[in-house]
């Protein structure tokens, strides 16, 4: 070997301790920022609820039930202060931190409770919001950090009063501490442990190409030219091997992302309908004597998700076969009677629109006359969602010497010009205007441009807002 090339188990040993470190290094600060603005948020949640809950009571009945009982939780004190920020009622406890000005507070608030590495990262639950109507405070306390929210007391435009909610943030400042020194120790040990197992890893996997140089030398030296050896392309040990190793990868990277997209679709949309059914079954076992039309709803509620979760799975499995590059079968078929049919299963969908087919006869065309119906279907189905009850929807099929046109026709609202260039990603919906379909699952078009794609098609979409929507198909036309 040249003495200027770096054998490849000093840069394996090398790369590993890089990349382990800076893998370390983000699962321990992200494990650090995530529990950490998540514990504050929930702090200032808390604070937020036991204030307006407070602030409800006094409003409504003039006096809250809460500032005469200890809370649960003897780590919150409440207190109550008239308009002039006199101390007027305060939970027992309270007199452990001294009275604050709220209106101090509401003029000059603090940020959130948690350092700048936290703010870093997204929190796992929103952020209470501030305002001018509250505000949320630092107070130290004989060397401890209190967390204050300030909530007025407003009625009828007038100020009644002050509700202060305070938590002290002494115990969770030492735990995260506490889990910062924690992780730097354990990423630090977890380091030397992963730089000195990747030397001891790498020294095994090289034993092959050690084999493997052998084996070229044995070569040279008997003269034996039946004996092979894959052509070295590197200047290193690795060779043909890596050659071969990263034609491998790239087979087992394409089939694992077709997997872990579908397992990613599959995660997000699935979540909402068996949320939706686990809640309903539970409360229905949970009070077994409901009153029928309210069981009766929630059973509808649990047959409609049902139903919802069987359309997007198909939808999902049909989708996975063109990740999987799974083949139309492909055969002469007649285009005008499989439109017919779907024009037909259409008109039984509609709730009052008029829909309307104009249908050359005897189109013919090259395809799978199912795939073909789906897409006729989903095209119609998707406008009759958006367009009005009285307006039309029209499903036009024509042809010329080469092409088959295919066209479906709404007068709904349009889609907006933004929107217009995501439609046929899976899973997106256009605006909460468009959105009065709860059981869709924004998977139609992106089914659609697929069978399109199959049949060597085209698929254009034109629209604008109050001016509906046309779908164009061009299709080849079989001779």
């Amino acid at each position: 070997m040249p003495s200027n090339v770096v054998s490849i188990r000093l840069r394996l040993a090398l790369w590993y301790g890089i990349l382990s470190a800076t893998a370390l290094f983000l699962m321990a600060f992200f494990s650090y920022a995530l529990f950490t603005r998540s514990q504050y948020v929930a702090q200032d949640q808390v604070l937020r609820l036991s204030a307006r809950h407070v602030a409800a009571g006094v409003l409504g009945a003039g006096r809250s039930y809460i500032l005469d009982t200890k809370p649960d939780s003897a780590n919150i004190v409440l207190r109550l202060y008239n308009a002039n920020e006199r101390l007027v009622q305060a939970t027992p406890g309270a007199e452990q931190v001294p009275p604050a000005s709220p209106r101090a507070t509401i003029t000059a608030p603090a940020g959130p409770a948690y350092d700048s590495a936290a703010a870093l990262v997204p929190a796992l639950r929103a952020n209470p919001v501030q305002s001018s109507r509250n505000a949320f405070g630092i107070l130290m306390v004989k060397g401890e950090r209190w967390r204050q929210y300030v909530l007025p007391l407003k009625k009828e435009d007038r100020l009644h009063g002050f509700v202060e909610a305070l938590t002290p943030l002494g115990p969770l400042d030492r735990a995260v501490r506490d889990l910062r020194n924690l992780l730097f120790s354990l990423g630090a040990v977890s380091l030397i442990a992963v730089i000195g197992l990747g030397g001891s890893i790498a020294k095994r996997a090289l034993a092959p190409v050690a084999r493997l140089t052998s084996t070229a030398g044995d070569i040279a030296q008997s003269g034996d030219l039946s004996r092979r050896v894959g052509p070295v392309e590197h200047p290193d040990e690795l060779g043909r091997l890596a050659l071969t190793f990263n034609e491998m990868l790239g087979s087992l990277q394409a089939s694992s992302q077709v997997q872990q997209r579908f397992l990613a679709d599959a995660s997000h949309e699935l979540r909402a309908p068996l949320t939706i059914m686990q809640g309903n079954l539970e409360l229905l076992r949970l009070h077994p004597d409901m009153d029928p039309q309210e069981k009766h709803e929630m059973l509808s509620d649990v047959e409609k998700e049902t139903t919802r979760l069987a359309r997007l799975v198909s939808d999902m499995l049909l989708l996975a076969r063109r990740d999987a590059g799974v083949p139309f079968r492909a055969a002469p078929l007649d285009l005008s009677r499989i439109a017919l049919e779907a024009f037909r299963n259409a008109q039984r969908l509609a709730g009052g629109q008029v829909v309307q087919a104009t249908v050359a006869p005897g189109v013919r065309v090259c395809g799978d006359p199912d795939r073909l119906r789906q897409l006729i279907l989903i095209l119609l189905d998707n406008a009759l969602k958006f367009t009005p009850a009285g307006r039309s929807v029209d499903l036009i099929v024509l042809e010329d010497q080469n092409h088959v046109l295919l066209v479906v026709q709404d007068e709904g609202a349009g889609i907006p010009a933004a929107d217009q260039a995501h439609v046929f990603e899976r899973f997106y919906r256009a605006d909460p205007g468009r959105g009065r379909d709860p059981g869709g699952t924004g998977l139609g078009l992106p089914i659609a441009a697929w069978i399109v794609e199959q049949h060597g098609g085209r698929i254009e979409l034109k629209s604008g807002e109050g001016q509906g929507t046309r779908v164009e198909v061009t299709l080849k036309r079989e001779t």
